[in-house]
């Protein structure tokens, strides 16, 4: 069976998970049960010395019997009491977890329940901690009044700051303790498809709410005692003492409570930074595996969200680019998507394969497929690096743009230069598939410059980004005259004219041309002198 803990530790982490790992989840409620003891003997030892240093010198011998055996009867009652209520809230938690643990499914309203009651367990522990802790008063008050000496006032306020600052120790520790356990161990196995923040029912903290309860805890509570401190001591001397000791456990109480919220709250906001670093330096992979369920929940949620499209959106664009062409697919994405183009001075390329109907006709469809596409991924890589746009391919050839939405004006020298590339190549790709009984590749490339309009053209349904025009059909009769005149690569009067280069050329009989009713001059480069040759 697969340990569904591996895959959540690998999903949230990326890395394999170790055998501590899964040790630890497997037992994350006893970890859970466990967390806030800590925080109730830091609470207990605070209110025993208190106790005994403010509370036991005012009392007469008969009520300090009454308060040791209020002591023995309450802790005998109320903690037995407030232990069995937290392990019931624990236990409703078991079965589900186990199953988890152990890769079975779970009903879908039981695991909604579950992770609404893990969500909700430190409220759990608040009340039952909080009624424990501030039921002490009453109950102590009570039992010293059962003695017939009169009470002293100051016993009313020392008890009262005792148990206050005990319990928010208690409740405010427990309350994080509990949390940062729970999401550490347990939220990685119950929320593995799903957001904590999402969880219908859940009720988390707010960061608000944290600040007050820390400000509650830490500051509110320590320098209420230390007034009361003031206002109800006996000397001068136990004041100083006492308004030590408090101010000191106030100081460590604050620290240790700002540490809980440090982890609560600064390592998500150092998670998302350095998740956005990463994003910036253009890793779409980053996800930010933490779950809460407090402000960061929804906050990470939307973040990999985010995230998540980016990723889908590169990786359309990059299908798109392989369809239209690199370039051409960051052109379209950079216009305006609708429909419309523009009037350009370009230089148009058309590139065909010479006899290759005849030769496809007689091999195999998968040899005849990868011919082409060595062929094509050849020229393509030819006519990209030279500046320009493979425009569509055209069974056996293909139509390329130059100079489309650019300043230079040396797209006709870009188009010569890449053509007279294209041929060179040809020989490699020749070598490359080795002897045939059709004999070599052969191809021709026909080059004209003009004004044509550039754009999407099509339908709101399914548009193409084309180049329209005069321009484009004189390009392809002039690629069609290579055949008649016997030259691998020609090019027109108006491309000749925008060479910025002085490129050696054969000036050619003039040729007629399909749509045109006088003749053209066409122009081939030297360098590439016929097909025999």
């Amino acid at each position: 069976m697969v340990d569904p803990l591996n895959n959540v530790m690998n999903a949230t982490t990326g890395r394999p998970p170790m055998r501590c790992w899964r040790w630890w989840h497997r037992h994350a409620l006893v970890l859970v049960g466990l967390a806030p003891l800590g925080a109730q003997i830091i609470g207990s030892a605070f209110n025993i010395w208190y106790n005994g240093t403010h509370v036991k010198p005012v009392l007469s011998e008969a009520q300090f019997a009454a308060f040791r055996h209020t002591v023995i009867v309450y802790n005998a009652i109320a903690y037995p009491v407030a232990v069995t209520l937290w392990i019931v809230l624990l236990s409703r938690l078991v079965g589900p977890y186990r199953r988890l643990c152990r890769g079975e499914t779970i009903d879908a309203g039981l695991l909604m329940r579950t992770r609404r009651r893990i969500v909700n367990l430190p409220w759990g522990l608040v009340v039952i901690a909080g009624v424990t802790w501030l039921m002490c008063i009453p109950a102590f008050l009570y039992g010293l009044t059962r003695p017939s000496e009169p009470l002293d006032p100051r016993v009313a306020y020392h008890l009262t700051v005792s148990f206050v600052i005990a319990g928010s120790i208690g409740v405010t520790h427990g309350f994080f303790a509990v949390e940062l356990v729970s999401q550490r161990w347990i939220y990685p196995l119950l929320f593995q498809d799903a957001h904590p923040a999402e969880t219908p029912g859940a009720i988390s903290l707010t960061l608000t709410g944290r600040g007050l309860l820390w400000a509650f805890s830490s500051c509110v509570c320590p320098i209420c005692a230390l007034l009361l401190i003031r206002i109800v001591a006996r000397s001068p001397g136990e004041t100083l003492l006492s308004e030590m000791t408090v101010g000191v456990v106030g100081i460590l109480f604050g620290l240790t409570t700002a540490w809980m919220l440090g982890q609560l709250v600064t390592r998500p906001v150092y998670a998302l930074h350095k998740a956005a670093k990463s994003v910036a330096a253009g890793n779409l992979d980053t996800h930010v595996g933490l779950l809460h369920a407090d402000e960061f929940g929804p906050l990470i949620a939307e973040f990999n969200r985010m995230v998540a499209d980016m990723r889908e959106k590169q990786y359309l664009q990059e299908m798109f680019g392989r369809h239209v062409g690199t370039e051409a697919a960051r052109r379209i994405l950079a216009r305006d998507p609708g429909l419309g183009g523009s009037e350009d001075c370009v230089t148009v390329m058309f590139a065909d394969l010479r006899d290759f109907t005849a030769r496809s006709s007689d091999e195999p469809a998968d040899e005849v497929v990868a011919t082409l596409n060595v062929f094509l991924s050849e020229m393509v890589d030819v006519i990209e690096r030279r500046g320009g746009m493979v425009n569509k391919f055209l069974g056996d050839g293909l139509m390329a743009l130059f100079g489309v939405g650019e300043d230079d004006h040396q797209h006709a020298d870009a188009a010569l230069g890449a053509a007279l590339e294209m041929v060179a190549q040809l020989e490699c790709v020749n070598r490359r598939l080795g002897p045939s009984s059709h004999g070599n590749l052969r191809m021709g490339v026909g080059i004209h410059t003009g004004m044509a309009i550039v754009g999407s053209i099509g339908s709101p349904q399914r548009l193409e980004y084309t180049a329209i025009g005069d321009t484009v059909n004189i390009a392809s009769r002039i690629e069609g005259l290579t055949k008649v005149v016997g030259r691998c690569v020609l090019i027109s009067q108006a491309t000749r004219d925008a060479l910025s280069a002085d490129v050696p050329l054969d000036e050619l009989p003039a040729q007629m041309i399909k749509g045109k009713s006088s003749a053209v001059t066409v122009y081939a480069p030297r360098a590439v002198r016929s097909d025999a040759e």
